[in-house]
């Protein structure tokens, strides 16, 4: 047997294609004293990805060309070497897009797929749901009451964000591309309220669904969205800036024309990347593995089949092509 992998094979200029990617066999690694080896048994799909295939400065290490592409992936320890971790155990790794992959244990978490489904650890109880809980609790600061609107509802992050803001005594209020997808999100995830951006009435049903302004808005995808929310934002609001989608492959696409409104509105703006939060991901995992485990948080995921089609569900997620959390099921 080898190992498979896909490799960052040229960096893109301008939207990613699938020549952009190259796949490889190798030989299935072994583990020296103080490693292990992982079988993955589900990849992560992430945006975050996009950036990282970027020869430019970021918050963390560009993918190298001709290197295995970046990426976390849930899997079963096959192999040890290591005191802390025996085989059978299953675990969180970034182990990257290929099937097996081997660690030291740094920044390997231990989980329990019979608390919650082993997929979820990649979701909402993995990396996009801690997103979620840091963005929403620790800059929106949501307050009962108070109107939150989250972009890209209906993905692996702001489908949690809506359904915290609920547990917070907030209305929810959504925007998502499609009918289906907003259909979900009021009627699967329960916001009081759901935008189809694609309808072309964006601003005007905006408006409607938060007849008393906006409080909190969490932005993932920048652009024209974040120009129509900036026009509904109320005095001292608030924004988490998580993700720019609309302009990963077209930075043009992120001109803000209601810049005025941070000044008359005094908004606080704030970006923000999950890991300069380590201090908060035991509190925020322990809070959404009950929540999931309780059956009062609720998600969704798209799965392909086999590491072959990696590449194409990535390009798919790019262009919002997915319904909830994108997933490649490798075993």
């Amino acid at each position: 047997m080898k190992n498979q992998q896909v490799l960052l094979a040229a960096r893109p200029r301008g939207p990613v294609e699938t020549s952009h990617f190259r796949f490889a066999e190798s030989e299935i690694p072994r583990a020296d004293e103080g490693e292990f080896v992982v079988r993955a048994h589900y990849l992560s799909l992430d945006p975050y990805m996009r950036g990282r295939m970027d020869d430019a400065k970021s918050y963390a290490k560009k993918a190298e060309v001709g290197e295995v592409m970046v990426g976390t992936a849930v899997g079963e320890v096959i192999e040890s070497r290591h005191a802390k971790f025996k085989v059978g155990d299953f675990v969180e790794t970034r182990t990257g897009w290929q099937l097996y992959g081997k660690s030291d244990g740094g920044g390997v978490r231990k989980i329990d797929p019979a608390y919650v489904p082993l997929s979820a650890y990649l979701g909402v109880v993995g990396m996009p749901g801690v997103t979620a809980w840091i963005g929403l609790n620790e800059h929106g600061r949501p307050k009962a009451g108070e109107t939150v609107v989250v972009s890209a509802a209906s993905g692996a992050v702001g489908g949690v964000v809506g359904q915290l803001a609920k547990l917070h005594g907030c209305r929810a209020v959504g925007i998502a591309g499609g009918k289906a997808k907003c259909d979900y999100v009021v009627n699967e995830l329960e916001f009081d309220a759901c935008i189809d951006y694609k309808a072309g009435k964006l601003d005007a049903e905006l408006a409607a669904a938060c007849p008393q302004g906006v409080d909190v808005y969490f932005d993932n995808v920048g652009g024209p969205i974040l120009d129509a929310v900036l026009a509904q934002m109320n005095a001292f609001s608030r924004i988490a800036l998580c993700g720019q989608i609309s302009g990963y492959n077209n930075p043009d696409a992120l001109t803000v024309h209601n810049f005025r409104s941070f000044l008359v509105n005094r908004i606080q703006l704030r970006g923000f990347i999950c890991s300069d939060h380590m201090d908060l991901w035991r509190p925020a995992l322990k809070e959404l593995g009950t929540l999931v485990h309780e059956g009062r948080l609720k998600y969704r995921e798209s799965i392909v089949q086999g590491l072959e089609n990696a590449p194409a569900a990535f390009i798919g997620l790019l262009n919002g092509q997915n319904f909830g959390k994108q997933l490649v099921k490798l075993i």
